[in-house]
Order: C-alpha cells, then sequence, then structure tokens
C-alpha cells in the first residue's frame, strides 16, 4: 500500500471516531432533553418560604402497588399539606395534612387504577404567609403496573442504542466512510428490539395492554416508534443491498434519521394511556376505560 493509501486509511478511522463521538454527545444531549420536558420526570423548581429558599422535586409517576409519597424539605417551623382529587373529574378537592419527618414534611397520595391520574398541589404555611407549590398551577402524577427489570433494562437500553446509531448513521449520510448500509440496518435491528420487543411487554406491564398505537389507538410514545421504523424500513428500501450509494440513497437515509430524531425529541409518554374514570364507574374494565391523554 503507498504513503498515500495509509494516509487516507488513517483519516478514515479517525473520521468514524469522530463521527462517534458526535453521536453519544447528540445522543445524550436528547436524552437530557426527554428527561427535562418529559412528563412523567419529577417537577423540579424552588420557592422562597420561612426566609430561605426551597428546592422541590414533586412525582409524576408512581405505581398502582403503593401509595404515591410526596415529601419536601422545609423548615421546622413550616407546616403543609395536600390538595388533590383525580384528574378530570368533578370530584370535592381533598386536603391531606403532611407530617413531619426530620427535616422533610412528608404526605401519601391513594394509590389508582393502572394508568389513573391525579392532580395535586401542596400549601405551605410558615405562620406568615402561605405558598402553593408549584406556584404555576397544579401537577399532575399517573399510577402504572410495576414493571419489572427484566424488561424494562432492555428496553432503555435497546431504545438508546437504537437512536445512539441511527445519529451515527445520519453522520454517515453526509460524510461516507463506507457503513452506511451496515449501519442503517443496525439501527433497525436496535429499534425493533427495543420498540417492539421489549416495549410492548413494558407497556403490557405498566398499563395491561401491549400495543397502543396505530390501529388499536392513538398513543403517542407507540406512534413515534412506529413512524421511525417505517422511516427507516423505506430508507432502507431505497439504499437496496448491492447497487452502488448515490446521493438519493443518501438523502433517503438522512431524512428518516431527521425523523426518527426528530419524533422522540417529543417528550416520552406525552399524550401516553389516560384513564378515564366515567367509564370506569359505568362498570367497564379498567383497560377498556384506558384512553389517551
Amino acid at each position: 500500500m503507498s504513503d498515500t493509501g495509509v494516509q487516507t486509511t488513517r483519516g478514515v478511522r479517525w473520521l468514524r471516531v469522530l463521527f462517534w463521538v458526535l453521536a453519544v454527545i447528540i445522543t445524550l444531549a436528547l436524552v437530557v432533553y426527554q428527561r427535562v420536558t418529559g412528563p412523567t420526570y419529577p417537577l423540579k423548581g424552588e420557592i422562597f418560604v420561612a426566609g430561605q429558599t426551597v428546592r422541590y422535586k414533586l412525582p409524576r409517576s408512581a405505581v398502582t402497588t403503593e401509595d404515591a409519597r410526596i415529601f419536601v424539605s422545609v423548615p421546622g417551623t413550616v407546616s403543609g399539606k395536600v390538595i388533590w382529587k383525580r384528574y378530570k373529574t368533578d370530584d370535592a378537592l381533598t386536603e391531606t395534612p403532611m407530617v413531619r419527618e426530620g427535616d422533610r414534611l412528608t404526605a401519601f397520595l391513594p394509590s389508582q387504577p393502572l394508568a389513573g391520574k391525579l392532580q395535586y398541589h401542596l400549601v405551605l404555611n410558615d405562620g406568615q404567609r402561605e405558598v402553593k407549590l408549584p406556584e404555576g398551577g397544579e401537577t399532575v402524577i399517573r399510577f402504572r403496573g410495576p414493571v419489572p427489570a427484566w424488561a424494562m433494562i432492555p428496553h432503555i437500553l435497546f431504545m438508546f442504542v437504537a437512536m445512539l446509531v441511527a445519529t451515527r448513521t445520519g453522520l454517515e449520510a453526509i460524510w461516507q466512510t463506507g457503513q452506511l448500509r451496515c449501519h442503517a440496518w443496525w439501527t433497525v435491528g436496535f429499534l425493533l428490539v427495543g420498540g417492539f420487543v421489549f416495549g410492548p411487554l413494558v407497556e403490557w406491564y405498566a398499563f395491561g395492554m401491549p400495543w397502543s398505537g396505530i390501529p388499536l389507538g392513538w398513543d403517542l410514545t407507540d406512534n413515534k416508534t412506529l413512524i421511525a421504523l417505517v422511516a427507516y424500513v423505506i430508507a432502507l428500501i431505497i439504499l437496496g443491498m448491492r447497487r452502488p450509494i448515490r446521493a438519493r440513497e443518501r438523502w433517503a437515509v438522512f431524512i428518516a434519521t431527521i425523523v426518527m430524531l426528530g419524533i422522540f425529541m417529543i417528550p416520552h409518554s406525552m399524550y401516553g394511556s389516560e384513564l378515564d374514570y366515567s367509564k370506569l364507574e359505568s362498570g367497564v374494565s379498567v383497560t377498556e376505560a384506558i384512553g389517551q391523554g
């Protein structure tokens, strides 16, 4: 091999390493964005009470097997209560006093059926004034069934790797290093296992049904996974198995990557499963009363 050939090979290797580093950075940024914006992750904030700035973290997801624990760390002179009711119902508001446990005030919200939701807020009193928490309105907490680790961990892992490899594939579509087809197929493989093998298992344990997307429903999490798969399958068809990779094939893969990463920027569990209490009270089963909220 000539010196030029050696230099070219080394250049391609370094370019591949650079692409993987960029893919990791982009994927981690997307994961952080989802955690910040997702409706099931704890609502974080801070508020000024009893002469101090108090940071809080209010849960927005709980399991059906136990009551949801709500707590906030505040000075000893502060008392509090939780005001709550079932979400999207005409129920009267219920006040639950918070009990002090060391430097924390704690209360529990009653467990709900699968996909049941409660809206709640805290009221803190330092002896001089009352402070609502969060200040902007209500917090909504959704209950799900407990999901075993053997289903949840592979689901999260395979979906993360699918996003990572998809990002790497998109970079490959811009600057080829000879691995476009390989990465495109790996993307589809990880997406299939994470989204269509372990994903339905997680949903089955969490909400009693394996699939709530098209054609059975409009669950956004399921549908965006389906859209990502369809986009990449179309790209694979255009890419083919043997034909030379031209601009058209590269554009198809790049667009599929943009579609996939774009829809996964939509916060996780937005417009997800939601229990309709009116249907439940009319006598139907829990699973029949679950829709999308």
